[in-house]
C-alpha cells in the first residue's frame, strides 16, 4: 500500500520553492519560512506567482511528485509529468478499450456517481425531514438508476448522467443552511459565478490533479478516459474517476464548511466579468480542512481495509488498472454503503 504522503499548497504570492540537500525550502520575500524533508512530499500544488527552480523540478520529474499549477483563483495551468510509469500493454488494453467497449466502465462509474448522490439527499431527509422536492429528486435518481442498467451506447449514459445530475443540483439549495447567507441557483462554471460553485470548482481541481497523479502512478494514461471525450490538455481518464467521488467527497465537504459557519459569503470576492473567487483566507482553512480530510480512515468497500482517504484514488487507479489487465471482471468504482 502506498503511503499516504503530504500535499504541499503554496498561494503565498512571490513565493519561491527550491531544494537544499534533502529538504524543500520555501522562502517568501528572501526570507526561509518553511524547510521540509523533501521525501515526504507526495504533492506540491502552487497557486498564482509562486516560483520553483529547476533543480528542485528535476527532482520531482525524477521522484514522480506531482508538481501542478493553478492560478491565484483554483483554475488548472499545467502539471510537470516525469517519465511514464508501467507497463506499455497495459496501456494499450486501456486504449483499445476506450476505443471500442468504453460503455461498461462508464456504466459502472455513472451508476456509482448517481448512487452517492442520492445517499447525500437521503441524508438531509435523515436529518431534517421529509421534504417534497428533495423527496422527488431521490425518486428520480432512482428512475436513473433503472435507465443506467439498461443503457448500452455511451451517449445514452451520458443522457441520463446529464439528467440526473440536473436532479441532485436542482435541490442542492435545499442542502444549505437557512441562515448561512450562501444561494445557489444550479450548476455553472468557467468562471463560478457564486460562492458555493467557486468552492465545488475549486474542489472538484484539486481532487482532479490528485487522481491525474494517482493514475500515471500505476502506469495509466490519464487522458484517455471511457465516459468523458479524448480532448487536448483535459485528462478525460481522471475526470471519469473523479465522478466518483464528487458527491461522496468534495460535495459533502463544501456543503460541511458552509453549513459550519467556517465559510462565510464574505470570503468570496466578485470580478467586474462576473466571476466569483475566494479570498485569500478562506482557500487556506479550505486546504486546511481538505488535507485533514485525507488523513481520516475508512473501510473501502471492495477492499474491505482500512485505508485513509487520501489514498482512495491510488486504490481506485489500482483497480482499474487490475480490471484492465484482466485480474477482475469488472471495474468496482468506489461507492461507500
Amino acid at each position: 500500500m502506498r503511503k499516504l504522503q503530504n500535499t504541499l499548497y503554496i498561494t503565498t504570492q512571490g513565493s519561491y520553492l527550491h531544494k537544499e540537500r534533502e529538504t524543500l525550502v520555501v522562502e517568501q520575500e528572501r526570507k526561509k519560512v518553511a524547510q521540509l524533508p523533501v521525501h515526504s512530499i507526495g504533492h506540491i500544488f502552487c497557486f498564482g506567482n509562486v516560483l520553483v527552480s529547476p533543480f528542485l523540478m528535476g527532482f520531482c520529474g525524477e521522484n514522480n511528485v506531482n508538481l501542478a499549477f493553478f492560478t491565484e483563483n483554483g483554475r488548472f495551468l499545467g502539471r510537470l509529468q516525469g517519465r511514464q510509469s508501467g507497463n506499455v500493454l497495459l496501456r494499450r488494453a486501456q486504449y483499445r478499450l476506450s476505443e471500442h467497449n468504453p460503455a461498461p466502465i462508464a456504466r459502472h462509474i455513472i451508476a456509482a456517481k448517481i448512487q452517492s448522490g442520492k445517499r447525500v439527499l437521503q441524508r438531509r431527509l435523515r436529518n431534517h425531514g421529509e421534504q417534497d422536492e428533495v423527496q422527488a429528486a431521490v425518486s428520480a435518481l432512482n428512475f436513473s438508476l433503472q435507465q443506467l442498467k439498461r443503457a448500452e451506447s455511451l451517449e445514452l449514459i451520458r443522457g441520463i448522467e446529464g439528467d440526473a445530475a440536473a436532479r441532485y443540483f436542482g435541490v442542492f439549495h435545499h442542502l444549505l443552511r437557512e441562515n448561512s447567507g450562501f444561494a445557489f441557483d444550479g450548476r455553472n462554471r468557467r468562471p463560478p459565478r457564486d460562492g458555493v460553485n467557486a468552492l465545488l470548482s475549486f474542489v472538484y481541481s484539486i481532487l482532479g490533479k490528485d487522481i491525474s497523479g494517482a493514475l500515471q502512478g500505476v502506469g495509466l494514461d490519464p487522458q484517455v478516459g471511457f465516459l468523458h471525450a479524448d480532448r487536448p490538455g483535459r485528462d478525460s481518464l481522471a475526470q471519469d474517476i473523479l465522478e466518483e467521488f464528487r458527491a461522496w467527497w468534495a460535495d459533502r465537504l463544501v456543503l460541511s464548511l458552509i453549513n459550519r459557519g467556517q465559510i462565510k459569503p464574505q470570503d468570496f470576492v466578485a470580478e467586474a466579468g462576473g466571476a466569483v473567487n475566494i479570498k485569500p483566507e478562506a482557500r487556506k482553512l479550505l486546504f486546511q480542512t481538505l488535507q485533514a480530510k485525507k488523513q481520516e480512515k475508512i473501510v473501502h468497500p471492495f477492499l474491505q481495509e482500512e485505508v485513509e482517504i487520501g489514498l482512495l484514488p491510488y486504490i481506485q487507479a489500482m483497480l482499474l488498472a487490475r480490471h484492465l489487465r484482466g485480474d477482475l471482471a469488472e471495474y468496482p468504482p468506489f461507492l461507500m454503503r
